[in-house]
């Protein structure tokens, strides 16, 4: 499945570590209109299946945001790093979305671990991460990803 490291010092030594695959998953219509409902992003080339078939991409398409946020369920899937106290999500140094995820679509997250630094009380990781299209030519992001864990 993934890594497991217990603790800071393990961490530190998987710096600059490729973290492997994730499992795909389903990025369904449900998902995406539920998406849509939590952050009020209704536009119709996400939620309406009829309008969006005539549309620029011939299907609803993933919210990049969606996109986005799936990361965190994907990356848990590539390290799980345990002995520590909190988990927290720092930011993002660089995000693009090369490509749409339509509707039916799976996606997946290859990650590698960039950086780790201490900061006070903790580290901090720098994760590149690409989310990638099955049978995509492209992927659906590119990202940088920042997080911090404390003991």
């Amino acid at each position: 499945m993934g890594i497991t490291v217990n603790g800071l010092d393990e961490l530190k030594k998987l710096a600059g570590s490729d973290l492997g695959t994730s499992e795909w998953i389903d990025v369904t219509q449900e998902r995406i209109d539920t998406f849509a409902d939590a952050t009020g992003d209704h536009q119709w080339i996400h939620v309406d299946p009829e309008r969006a078939k005539e549309g620029p991409f011939g299907a609803p398409i993933a919210h990049g945001y969606l996109t986005l946020s799936l990361f965190i369920p994907l990356f848990t899937e590539l390290l799980d790093v345990q002995g520590v106290t909190t988990k927290v999500n720092y930011g993002l140094n660089k995000v693009r979305f090369p490509s749409p995820v339509k509707v039916g679509s799976r996606i997946r997250l290859v990650g590698k671990l960039a950086e780790v630094e201490e900061v006070k009380g903790g580290v901090q990781i720098v994760v590149d991460g690409t989310i990638e299209i099955e049978g995509g030519a492209k992927p659906a992001a590119v990202l940088q990803s920042l997080s911090r864990f404390y003991v």
